[in-house]
Parts: structure tokens; C-alpha cells; sequence
């Protein structure tokens, strides 16, 4: 088990100590629930006052949560100044807590799960396909013809990679991952297990005797870099040119983006989010739990999502929507508040 000081810890993120630097730490937990061995953090103000209280360790606290709480007269500054002096409490303050934890985390990882090496066996790779040094092939992996292997590539076990498929350097294929042929992933992208990319996409014909008939689906996939992929996930194939996943994208669980779908960089789709065909979703949206997205639509770039709207038609400007259809966040509290009232006044 690892172990960091206070001091190490400030010294890495470039924070301000206020405490003993020599305070121990080798886990991490919730400010409410922490022990003396842990690493906690705040961001958020209503969590100020269990400064008073928590056993942490040490507490990473954001920079300008405390400024509005500077007065010697202020509730907290002086019992927190007390624990300090009694060495009952060590802070370090940073620019932002969050992302400090998370760069810390981040350290740890690296050294807790490093990055695995070799060619397990059984495992199938197709002649003349060049296997990196420093790549991770698990047992049962399966990888066809003319598929390229970025630098440091890792596909875990029971991976399956279809024939012409290129993988960026640093990406890693959890178990169980499968890419369909003639798809693309970007550099240091990461898809949990059972991700699908280049599946089918979903495209019937009914003919002349009501026969749904199949359109074969004939493009694919391309995953710019840094994308993150969440298990259990499912992105179709185009039907005629690509499905685009654009660079920085996080998508969370059980999501499907199908077949056509373009969605612009730096978005987040949260879990069981559904896109329908050929729709555009712009860049830095955010799409939570459940929403839904019509086909051949475009949404602008900057747009929120409550959960589990419904998008029935392009939005184009940036804000924040909610509702089915949705409509902009505002509007539907208000409207919302009318419902109620009026439910009550029929009860």
C-alpha cells in the first residue's frame, strides 16, 4: 500500500498547505465517511462545515469556497484555523478539488494497474499483422487481416478485431470488446467490456408483398482520439459512408448511436442515451441519463439535456432543455409548477 505525505501531495498539485505537511495518507474516501489514513475533498460549499468535524487525513478544499468565509468573524475560518494549529486537521487548497483528486487518482492508477506487455495464448492473429512493442494481446483475442496497431495497444482477452480495422497507439480494448471490419479508433481511446462498434445499423425496407428487407450497411465507424466508450455500448456502422465519433467524447453504459449519427467533440452521453440515424449532435453537449434523440436532426453546439427528454426536432440554439418534446428548461419548470397546481385543484 502506498503512502503520500501532505507535503508530497501539495508539492504535486501546486497547492497551499494549511496543516502538517507530514501527515500521512494512503487511501482515499468521502469527506462524511473518512479516517485519518484518508485523502478526501470538497467542491461543493455545503460541505464546508464537516471541515469542523471529518477524521480525514487530509482534505483538498477548492480555493474559492473559502474565500466568501476570509472574516476572523466567519463560523468556519476560526474553528478550522483551531483544528489546524491542533493538528486535527490538514487542507490543501487548489484551484479545483475535483480535478486535483483526479490527477491524483490518475498517478495512482497508473502504478496500481500498469500496463500489461506480451502475446497471450490461445490467441489468433492473422498472418503479416505487425504487433507492436510494448502492445497487450490477452488469451482468445481474435484480430483479422490488414488490422494496424498503434504503439502500446492493449486488447484484453476475448476481444474480437475485424479484418482492415486500424487501432491508435494507447488504446485499450477491455474484454470482450468487438469491432465489426473497416472501423477506425482513435489514440488513447478506452472502450469497457462488451462495447460494439460497427454493428449493423438498423435499416429495413419493406417491398412490394410488406417483406421488411434488409439494407445492407456498407460504411463504418470512425472514433477520433481520446474517446472513452462505456460498457456495454453499441455504435453502428453507417449505412453508406461513416458513423463519426468526434475527438474527447465520454460516453457512459448502455448508449446507442446509430447508424449515420455525427457527434461533435468534448460531449458526454450518459447512460442509456439513444441517437437515432443520420442525427448531428454538436460540439461540448451534454446528454443525460435516458434522453432520446430523434433521426435526421441537428443539435447546436453548448446544449444540456435533462433526464430523459425527448428530442423530437433540431434545436438550434445552446441552453439547457428538458421535456418531451424538449423545450428550454425554464419554460418546462414553470410548466411543470402549472401541472401540479392544477392536479392539486382537480384532487
Amino acid at each position: 500500500m502506498m503512502e503520500f505525505s501532505a507535503g508530497q501531495i501539495a508539492a504535486v498539485l501546486g497547492g497551499k498547505l494549511m496543516g502538517d505537511a507530514n501527515v500521512m495518507v494512503r487511501d482515499v474516501a468521502p469527506i462524511e465517511s473518512a479516517q485519518s489514513h484518508h485523502l478526501s475533498f470538497i467542491t461543493d460549499e455545503k460541505y464546508l462545515p464537516m471541515l469542523e468535524t471529518t477524521h480525514a487525513g487530509v482534505v483538498l478544499v477548492t480555493q474559492s469556497l473559502l474565500d466568501s468565509h476570509q472574516s476572523p468573524e466567519t463560523k468556519l475560518i476560526a474553528p478550522l484555523r483551531q483544528r489546524i494549529t491542533n493538528h486535527q486537521s490538514t487542507v490543501i487548497l487548489v484551484e479545483n478539488a475535483r480535478g486535483a483528486m483526479g490527477q491524483l487518482l490518475q498517478m495512482v492508477s497508473k502504478t496500481m494497474f500498469p500496463a500489461k506487455k506480451g502475446i497471450e495464448q490461445p490467441s489468433f492473429i492473422t498472418e503479416g499483422v505487425a504487433i507492436p512493442d510494448g502492445a497487450y494481446v490477452g488469451a482468445f483475442a481474435y484480430i483479422g487481416r490488414n488490422v494496424r496497431l498503434g504503439a502500446g495497444v492493449q486488447i484484453y482477452p476475448n476481444v474480437y478485431i475485424g479484418d482492415n480495422v486500424t487501432i491508435g497507439e494507447g488504446t485499450i480494448l477491455y474484454a470482450g470488446v468487438k469491432v465489426y471490419a473497416n472501423c477506425q479508433i482513435g489514440k488513447q481511446c478506452i472502450l469497457h467490456a462488451g462495447v460494439v462498434v460497427g454493428s449493423d445499423g438498423f435499416g429495413f425496407e419493406p417491398d412490394a408483398q410488406g417483406v421488411n428487407q434488409k439494407i445492407p450497411q456498407i460504411g463504418n465507424v470512425i472514433t477520433e482520439d481520446d474517446v472513452e466508450i462505456g460498457a456495454n455500448t453499441t455504435i453502428d456502422r453507417a449505412m453508406m459512408g461513416s458513423t463519426v465519433v468526434h475527438k474527447n467524447i465520454k460516453i457512459d453504459n448502455l448508449v446507442q448511436i446509430a447508424h449515420n449519427v455525427e457527434v461533435g467533440e468534448s460531449t458526454f452521453l450518459c447512460a442509456q442515451v439513444g441517437i437515432a440515424g443520420s442525427t448531428k449532435v454538436g460540439k461540448h453537449c451534454i446528454l443525460t441519463g435516458q434522453v432520446g434523440a430523434a433521426g435526421h436532426i441537428e443539435i447546436a453546439d453548448n446544449c444540456i439535456f435533462g433526464a430523459q427528454s425527448g428530442i423530437a426536432g433540431s434545436i438550434r440554439k445552446p441552453g439547457m432543455y428538458m421535456g418531451s418534446p424538449a423545450i428550454d428548461a425554464g419554460i418546462w419548470r414553470r410548466a411543470t409548477v402549472r401541472f401540479k397546481q392544477s392536479g392539486q385543484r382537480n384532487n
